[in-house]
């Protein structure tokens, strides 16, 4: 079976505590590992670690940016322990329960549930937000770790819309299920979405409306990285995506819901694994003066070093 290239990956901004958060991660969830750890110096938060890991085989990449970002719950991320894959199912979500409530915050109790007989979302000491499921084996099956996208605020009651904003940009995309919230669950409104997910490039994201007050929506401490293999590609997600110009930095931007992306070269993750010193540094500088990044103009400058 060819294995599917992860197009999309989650990454996700800390103060300090990058390497130290994946490591904690790793040493939770099975399938988990750091994969390269690379120094980005000299960048507007100073010399930074920029941390690429995997848990339970789904690859992420955290940042040493500095206190300008937060990560909190508009994001988190839902998983699934699936009986019918997973050996022992219900020890082990008991056990990585335990182990992310540790200076962490419950969210929502450890329990049964309507949909599930064992479920909890917790934030870490981290602040990143997990929602553990035991999951029903006779369901349509999902990914062990699933991206969950909490619409909230001025945003709440726009989940609809948005699925179909995103399954109409990305490639092999589609929706999902999708379930209502009926009467009687004020201040959640009858017909917004209590729960649903879609596909986007092979990759499953669920999204859901929630009406109570927040103090957190969408911010740039969690953004979702595209990979790109041409510059077309890089200005096809960049012309659909971006509807912020003040959020257009190195790769960045900010979609009509307030959800952080970055369009990016596939080619930058070797570049900077396989990168001297002075290349990174000079890729860096290079990709720190551009709004959408130029491909061409990144491998010109790693090259010349």
């Amino acid at each position: 079976m060819t294995k599917i290239v992860q197009k999309i990956v989650p990454h996700l901004w800390y103060d300090k505590e990058a390497k130290e958060a994946a490591e904690f991660y790793a040493s939770i969830f099975p399938h988990s590992q750091i994969t390269d750890i690379t120094t980005l110096r000299d960048t507007p938060s100073g010399d930074c670690d920029q941390v690429s890991f995997e848990i339970w085989g789904q690859k992420f990449m955290a940042i040493d940016g500095g206190p300008f970002f937060k990560i909190n719950p508009s994001i988190s991320f839902m998983v699934n322990f699936d009986p019918s894959r997973e050996k022992d199912a219900e020890e082990k979500i008991r056990d990585v329960w335990d182990k992310l409530s540790e200076g962490g915050s419950v969210l929502m109790p450890f329990g049964q549930y309507p949909f599930s007989e064992k479920y909890g979302w917790i934030q870490d000491k981290y602040g990143l937000s997990w929602q553990l499921m035991l999951t029903n084996p006779e369901g349509e099956e999902r990914p062990a770790i699933v991206p969950s996208l909490l619409f909230v605020g001025e945003k709440c009651g726009k989940t609809e819309e948005a699925i179909h904003f995103y399954t109409s940009i990305f490639k092999d995309a589609k929706q999902g299920s999708l379930v209502r919230y009926p009467k009687g669950m004020e201040p959640d409104k009858e017909g917004t979405v209590m729960f649903a997910d879609m596909m986007l490039e092979n990759e499953w994201f669920v999204a859901m409306d929630s009406a109570h007050e927040h103090k957190f929506s969408f911010n740039e401490a969690i953004s979702f990285m595209v990979y790109c293999d041409t510059q077309e590609e890089i200005d096809y997600y960049w012309e659909k995506l971006s509807f912020v110009p003040k959020s257009e930095q190195c790769g960045w931007l900010k979609d009509p819901y307030g959800l952080s992306w970055q369009i990016v070269p596939s080619v930058m993750d070797e570049m900077m694994q396989n990168g001297t010193t002075e290349q990174i540094d000079h890729v860096m500088q290079v990709l720190l003066k551009m709004k959408k990044l130029n491909l061409a103009e990144l491998q010109k400058s790693y090259t010349e070093k």
